[in-house]
């Protein structure tokens, strides 16, 4: 991988993490386009980093819902940041359990599958639509509807199912208001990418010695900067009901994968 495949693979990933078309599925399909030849589990550190830079722009855009969450978790009193803070925590487990039990067949997925990540974009695909046809209500989250989103989580951790997509159409279809299923959604991933990014750091797989890191670093500033525009974007495009267009995008680019898959691949 050079420097100009890294900064389009970061621009990629900063736009498709929130955008809710799966970034770790158009990374994969990026990937395959470009010929990397990377092992899975290079793959996967790389596909990490990236996530690692989204996280961060996402705590830039909630920095005032992040602050008073830190600070309501903190003072251990009954307030509505502490509750919500518990409710992110809840929403985690599901997603810790897979990674730290599959961790190895997890890495297998990330392996220029181009097969599965096309299936999975249709299943992305269609529970967008669903959840674009769903009635917009007042609701928020509760404990009970944080686990299930966070089974939804657990399963975008397949490429080609879209977190954010997933996590949102849950939330939506469960009834939640979707400005909040937004926020929840963007909030909830990042605990989870700081302790993957920490354990990869303290495991070596990330390191300044790396011979990769300069292409890493490249990836990580470009996936930052999409990512705040993105999430900006995505917001409103959630409280305005526009998920149906992006339904037919996952449907497309799914077929496409699948085709792509079936006759330039065997």
């Amino acid at each position: 991988m050079n420097y100009l495949e890294a900064i389009i693979l970061g621009i990629v990933q900063g736009l498709t993490e929130f955008l809710p078309v799966s970034s770790s599925g158009h990374l994969e399909l990026a990937k395959v386009l470009f010929g990397d030849q990377s092992l899975p589990k290079e793959s996967l550190t790389f596909t990490v980093v990236l996530h690692f830079a989204t996280a961060l722009s996402t705590i830039v855009i909630f920095r005032k819902e992040v602050f008073e969450i830190l600070k309501g978790l903190f003072q251990f009193k009954k307030n509505e940041e502490f509750l919500f803070s518990i409710k992110i925590i809840i929403s985690m487990i599901p997603a810790v359990i897979i990674g730290l039990m599959f961790e190895k067949e997890l890495e297998a997925f990330f392996n220029r599958n181009v097969l599965l990540v096309g299936f999975m974009l249709l299943i992305t695909g269609l529970l967008l639509f669903l959840a674009d046809k769903a009635k917009n209500t007042k609701k928020s989250v509760s404990y009970k509807t944080s686990f299930i989103i966070g089974i939804s989580q657990a399963i975008a951790m397949l490429p080609g199912i879209s977190r954010s997509g997933a996590t949102i159409s849950t939330s939506v279809l469960l009834g939640i208001d979707r400005t909040k299923a937004a926020r929840f959604s963007f909030l909830m991933v990042v605990p989870l990418i700081f302790g993957k990014v920490a354990k990869d750091f303290m495991g070596g797989e990330i390191s300044f010695a790396n011979e990769n890191f300069g292409i890493m670093s490249v990836g990580f500033i470009a996936a930052f900067v999409s990512g705040l525009l993105a999430c900006q974007w995505m917001i409103s495009l959630v409280k305005n009901s526009k998920l149906y267009y992006f339904s037919v995008y996952c449907f497309i680019v799914g077929s496409f994968a699948i085709g792509y898959a079936y006759f330039y691949m065997r």
